[in-house]
Parts: C-alpha cells; structure tokens; sequence
C-alpha cells in the first residue's frame, strides 16, 4: 500500500474514532440530563401543579445545547470560556451607534399604534416614547429573530449553566406558562439567555407582568403588538414608575461639583443640584413639577462625556436592564421619539482600551484600598466611577471618575 493511501486511511480511522467518542460523550451527556429531568425537574414541577402531559410535551425532544455560554460540563469546575475576563472593555459612545434606527422607528409606530399608546398610558401612566424604546431596543419592534427552543435554553442553564438555581427558577415558570397561561411549548421562542418574544421577558417575568391587552383572553408577547407594549408598561408601572415625572435630563456639571456625587444613594431635590451650579443643556430651565423632587448625578463616561440628573424613573428603567447604559439609551430614545431627532449636546471624548480583565484588576486593587467598587466584574458602574473618582483626589489628581492608562497602570 503506497503511503499516501496509508496517511489517508489513518485520517479516516482517527475520524471515526473521535466522532465514536464524541457519539458517546453526548449520549451519556443526554442520559444525565433526562435523570436530572425526571428526578430533579419534574417533581419541583408537579409541586407547582404542573401536569406530565404538560412537562413532557415541553420536554419533547429537548436536548442539552452546549453552543450556549457559561455552561459547566459534568466533571469540570469551570465554564469552558473564559470571553468575559478577555472581552474588551468598550467606550460608552458605543452603546449608542444605533439609537437613530430605534429613535426614526418609534417615531413611525407612534402614529401607527396611537390609539394604543393613548390606552396603555392612561391605565399604566408610563410615556409612549419608552414603551416604544424598550421595544425597539429589545426586539427591533417584533421584527428581530427570535431563534431558540425556551425549553432547550433554560432547560440546558438550569442543568449546566454557572447560576443553576435562577435557571431552575426560570424553567419552572415557563412550565406554568404552558400550565397555567396556555402558551403552547412551540411558540415559546427565546434568545440565548432564554428571555422571550418582543418585550424579551424572562419566565417569571411573564408570569408577573404580561398583559392581554387585546382582550383575546392569552398574553401574547410573541405575535401581539398591544399586548407587547402593555406588558412593557405593566412591568415599569409595577416596578414603582412616578406617573408624571421624566427619567431625567442632560446637564452641564461646573467643576465645582465633583463627579464623585454620583449614584442613587446621593440624590438630593433637583432644585439644589441647580443651586450648586448644575443646569440643563441648551439654556432650558428644570421643570417647576420636578424642582421638588429627588434627583441623582448620572455621569456614565465620567467628565469625558455627557451628564444628567436623573430622577427615580431612569431606575425602573435599570429594573428592566440593570445596566446605566441601557436606562441611558432608553430615556434617550425615548425623549427623539417624543420631540423629534436630537443629539446629547455634549460630545463622548476617546478613552483608552483595555479588557475587561485589565478593568477588574484595577477594581479589585480599588477595593484593597478601601473603596466600593460593586464588585470587580471589569464593567465600570457608577461604584467603580466614583471610587475612581475619590482615589484620584486623594492622590491630589483632578478627578474623571474614569479608567485611563495612567489611573490602571498606577493601581495595578
């Protein structure tokens, strides 16, 4: 046999042995699974008053989805991927390279669904241009894929992801959708992360907080505009929404303020926040209805970009995704789709990269110095700003509240 054909025939043999491994590493993998259904799942399921025709026509078919993050495979103690600690740390300014499409959307769907919006704000007192927002941030207003299998997600995150007990929770209360909503196992399409259809509700929000608002007896969140948009309102207004009040407003912060009075546990009336020097862009003047209330210093960028007061309405925002960013994006988006197509007035300045890894050493190098960061995640909140912040006046530097190279390198 010439030795070619010898090379080839051994390529073929080693094949065929790693796929025989592979066949009986993802059998085995299926087998532990279906115990963990049958002894694990399925009695925390029939507690709940879930039925086994229910649980098994959810289940049919279902298999782990190793293709989904964070998961930790029998026999290993760690997520195979480590793409959080590597993943780069990325400018605020990035966040926003799409809000025009999301903002020139809502503008078109506000006339569209008007009388809707009309409906929804009168029972739930939240502003149409945020409910259109998070719909558009969320799902591209219902024209977004939403390709996974719930079942398969949360069923695979509750088996094998790294926070197993939320996951647990999760695929519960999609089984009591089936049970008790009667949302068939097939409509339930999620994203990766198993939140699902247009308002991109987890389970258990969908038990809370969806809305038939159609009035066809079934929340739809999948196929239904008004219901989609009521369960968005529903879930702000149930999280606290003041009916009335903003979520806040871009400001031009003196250096007299230090950009360390950030954050929802510094809020003071937005009158005195004025009288310290702090004023809305453009020459406007606060609102008389919001000088009383509380309002909070919001500096996602630090001094190198935008600045707001912000009022507990941009928190309930935070509620339905707990990043600054996001609220941000969404009161933003917001505002375009209610007065027409504007910029934020002050410009988001170049940062320095780094990774995220890079970011959590210096948290945790803040932390060994005494300073609440909100944990060394490599994500810079406003704990982690502010502490920045404090550590550069203590050390006699004007402060940014704001990771450069020179703040990282120092504290490394």
């Amino acid at each position: 046999m010439k030795q070619g054909t010898i090379r080839i025939a051994c390529l073929f043999l080693a094949f065929a042995l790693l796929s025989s491994v592979r066949l009986a590493a993802a059998q085995e993998l299926q087998g532990q699974f279906d115990n963990w259904l049958r002894q694990d799942l399925w009695p925390a399921a029939q507690a709940r008053g879930v039925s086994a025709q229910t649980f098994n026509a959810s289940f049919n078919g279902v298999s782990p989805n190793l293709k989904l993050p964070d998961l930790v495979l029998p026999g290993e103690s760690a997520p195979r991927s480590s793409a959080q600690h590597q993943a780069e740390f990325r400018a605020p300014a990035a966040y926003f390279t799409h809000i025009g499409g999301v903002a020139s959307g809502g503008r078109s769907r506000a006339a569209q669904h008007a009388g809707v919006l009309n409906a929804i704000e009168q029972r739930f007192g939240v502003p149409r241009g945020i409910v259109l927002a998070i719909w558009g941030r969320e799902s591209g207003f219902g024209r977004a894929d939403i390709p996974h299998n719930a079942f398969e997600v949360l069923g695979t995150k509750a088996f094998l992801a790294t926070r197993k007990d939320m996951f647990r929770e999760e695929v519960l209360a999609a089984l009591e959708m089936v049970q008790k909503r009667g949302i068939k196992p097939a409509a339930m399409r999620s994203s990766w992360a198993g939140a699902m259809g247009q308002p991109q509700f987890m389970p258990s929000s969908y038990m809370q907080y969806a809305v038939d608002f159609d009035g066809n007896g079934r929340a739809d969140i999948w196929s239904s505009v008004p219901d989609s948009l009521a369960s968005i309102a529903n879930y702000l207004a149930r999280h606290g929404w003041v009916r009335g009040r903003d979520w806040g407003f871009e400001v031009t912060v003196p250096p007299s303020v230090s950009c360390t009075l950030e954050g929802p546990d510094q809020g003071r009336p937005i009158r005195e926040w004025a009288a310290m020097g702090v004023q809305r862009v453009g020459g406007k003047a606060f609102p008389q209805n919001e000088l009383q209330g509380a309002g909070y210093l919001m500096m996602p960028a630090g001094r190198l970009g935008p600045a707001f007061i912000v009022t507990p309405n941009f928190y309930r925002l935070k509620d339905y995704n707990e990043s600054d960013l996001y609220a941000l994006f969404v009161g933003h988006a917001g505002d375009r789709i209610m007065y027409g197509d504007f910029s934020f007035s002050a410009a988001w300045q170049p940062v320095d990269k780094f990774s995220r890894a890079e970011i959590a050493t210096m948290q945790s190098a803040l932390e060994n110095k005494g300073h609440d960061v909100g944990g060394a995640d490599g994500l810079v909140g406003f704990k982690s700003r502010r502490s920045i912040g404090r550590w550069q006046e203590s050390a006699g530097r004007s402060a940014t509240c704001f990771p450069d190279r020179n703040v990282v390198n120092d504290l490394l």
